[in-house]
């Protein structure tokens, strides 16, 4: 690590005197980080939203924001993140605002910078493991069927419901699945 990077304040990089009170998951996720670089987090879907799933680790291990991805099949998200945790650790990682294809089924990706806001009711696990926020998070955003994002008012309104605008500040988010417990 050189002088221009900042410290990584994670559970793996400092002892925080606790490592013995770890539970399964902060051990699970200490694991995939060691071994892969990255661990993915899933959300699934239920009676309250859409699902969601992202990354914990990209920035201990790439000194890259974390990624996250709302409201497709837990299974595709998770496969999106890990293709993207790959092309990071390959030296390409998500630039902000700019499209990326072929991520999801040969569909293109738009990538957003998270509003830190809304850290905390999202992402947990990565706060748990850093200790320190705010860690950089990127929201991937996913096209509907005419390849229009979220953040096009023509995108097609069942696929702007499934996924939050979090760029947006908290007090600037259309009210609904998302904003209910804010």
């Amino acid at each position: 690590m050189t002088d221009s990077q900042p410290t990584c304040p994670c559970i793996i990089c400092h002892d925080y005197g606790d490592r013995d009170e770890l539970d399964a998951i902060d051990r699970n996720t200490i694991g995939h980080v060691e071994e892969h670089g990255w661990s993915v987090v899933q959300i699934p879907e239920d009676n309250l939203g859409p699902g969601w799933a992202f990354t914990v680790g990209i920035w201990h291990s790439h000194r890259q924001p974390e990624l996250a991805i709302f409201g497709l099949e837990i299974d595709t998200m998770k496969a999106c993140l890990n293709v993207l945790g790959g092309q990071t650790a390959d030296g390409w990682p998500p630039e902000l605002d700019y499209e990326r294809s072929h991520v999801i089924d040969g569909d293109p990706v738009l990538f957003k910078t998270i509003d830190p806001r809304w850290y905390k009711a999202f992402f947990g696990t990565a706060i748990a493991f850093y200790r320190r926020p705010p860690i950089p998070f990127i929201q991937v955003l996913w096209a509907d069927s005419h390849e229009r994002f979220p953040t096009d008012p023509e995108c097609e309104l069942a696929v702007r419901n499934r996924q939050p605008s979090l760029w947006l500040r908290p007090d600037r988010h259309p009210r609904g699945a998302w904003t209910q417990d804010l």
